[in-house]
């Protein structure tokens, strides 16, 4: 067994390990152990990997599909937490930093917003957006429309209507990002003619598995202006250990032609698929039964140098930072 194998081999054996002990845990409400041991799964999927997720073993990928639905549980408990701690404030979008990874948000909203603003043809400047997926915590929405996409108006979904009440909550104050969030509970398969409406729609936190991913962008590129934008999270190498990853394919498939992919190597862990929905490819997918072509190809983005040492530290001295600090409700 050559070098890279043992480090893959050393690396799904980790991995396995950190699965059976988040699957015996009572709860995935915050804890000290499950916070120490989503930490410790991040800590070794984050850096660099020669790990293909798509090619492993059946036992390996069946692990891997109930650790993403784990962490999937694990993060809407841990945004519901800070949510209803937020919203005990009387203007809860003074106090975002009392969780510990809103800088992350700040990251990944900004790289998706430079990616749009980079890679669509003639710009950006969007009259409306869906956010699909938004959770109790909407920190990705709240960012980009309050530092990106200032003249914007939000439409945020989620199949979840207590997620929807909470997230309601943290904008009741706040007479100018909250005057254009709107929450909506619904599943995206039943939107149909509202989508035509929005410039930009980020299908961000839907489906747990790359089949669900795909049928939802399929559905999106029936009903999506042409001409309008599509950002999809994804994930590359290790990372898929924590996140569905998407094939630029199946954007294609789905009557969009993809603009930029971009795997970051620093703390952001998701990719980000930047596409755009085109008459010409959906006409072609409809067709051929195949679609998938990027009409002008795959326009790698060059990701900033690796920060994960620093986003460790951070989190460390933040959450010490935090454990010792009264809030007061």
């Amino acid at each position: 067994m050559d070098a890279q194998n043992k480090e893959v081999d050393a690396l799904v054996q980790k991995i396995t390990g950190l699965h059976a002990a988040i699957s015996k845990l009572p709860s995935l409400s915050p804890s000290p152990d499950v916070d120490a041991l989503f930490t410790d799964l991040v800590t070794a999927c984050v850096p660099p990997s020669p790990v293909d997720v798509t090619k492993l073993g059946p036992e390996a990928q069946a692990m891997r599909e109930g650790l993403i639905r784990l962490c999937s549980e694990a993060e809407g408990k841990l945004e519901a937490h800070y949510s209803d701690m937020l919203a005990a404030f009387d203007n809860p979008l003074d106090h975002l930093g009392v969780f510990l990874y809103y800088s992350y948000y700040i990251n990944l909203s900004k790289l998706e917003y430079e990616l749009l603003a980079r890679n669509v043809p003639g710009g950006i400047a969007p009259a409306r957006v869906a956010f699909i997926g938004s959770g109790p915590l909407p920190f990705s929405s709240y960012v980009l429309a309050a530092r990106h996409l200032p003249d914007a108006v939000f439409d945020n979904y989620d199949l979840c209507g207590a997620a929807n009440d909470r997230a309601s909550k943290l904008f009741r104050a706040d007479k100018d990002v909250g005057a254009r969030m709107s929450f909506h509970t619904a599943d995206v398969a039943d939107l149909t003619d509202e989508i035509a409406t929005y410039d930009v729609v980020f299908a961000a936190l839907v489906g747990m598995a790359a089949e669900d991913k795909a049928k939802v962008i399929a559905h999106l590129g029936a009903y999506m202006a042409d001409g309008a934008a599509l950002v999809v999270r994804s994930a590359h190498g290790a990372r898929g250990f924590l996140y569905p990853i998407v094939d630029p394919q199946d954007i294609g498939r789905g009557g969009f032609e993809v603009l930029a992919v971009c795997h970051p190597d620093d703390d952001v862990v998701n990719s980000v698929i930047i596409a755009q929905k085109s008459s010409d490819m959906h006409a072609n997918g409809l067709r051929n039964g195949r679609g998938g072509q990027c009409a002008r190809g795959t326009v790698p983005v060059v990701s900033p140098p690796c920060r994960f040492g620093e986003m460790v530290a951070d989190v460390s001295q933040k959450r010490e930072e935090f454990a010792n600090a009264e809030v007061a409700f």
